[in-house]
């Protein structure tokens, strides 16, 4: 079965970096897009960053662009999540997603959680000022 299992999380200062990694298994990583998406503490879950099947596009919530790059080795069957000049807010929940169902037209890719019908079990994030 597909299993997504994040990694990297942790406690980091205001200004710092970490990278997480997603590895997923049971399906043909390259065929699909994938997410990450984020919760904080009494909030909804938000997407970050999408990344197409070949890793040539790459939109970003604006809240994270300029610091954090999605990107994806398809060889390894894992997604990663740069972020850089970490802030307090950035704190939550990160969770990868794998949109296996998604059939995309054109360059569309999916930016609600509904279209995502796999998800890992999520790696806390905690950004301290």
């Amino acid at each position: 079965q597909v299993q997504l299992a994040e990694s990297g999380g942790g406690l980091v200062q205001a200004g710092g970096s970490l990278r997480l990694s997603c590895a997923a298994s049971g399906l043909t990583f390259g065929s699909f897009a994938m997410g990450w998406f984020r919760q904080a503490p009494g909030k909804e879950r938000d997407l970050v960053a999408v990344i197409n099947r070949s890793g040539s596009i790459t939109p970003y919530a604006d809240s994270v662009k300029g610091r954090f790059t999605i990107s994806r080795d398809n060889a390894e069957n894992t997604v990663y999540l740069q972020m850089n000049s970490l802030k307090p807010e950035d704190t939550a929940v990160y969770y990868c997603a794998c949109a296996l169902d998604y059939v995309p037209v054109g360059s569309s890719l999916p930016i609600r959680q509904y279209q995502y019908q796999y998800w890992g079990q999520g790696t806390q994030v905690t950004v301290s000022s």
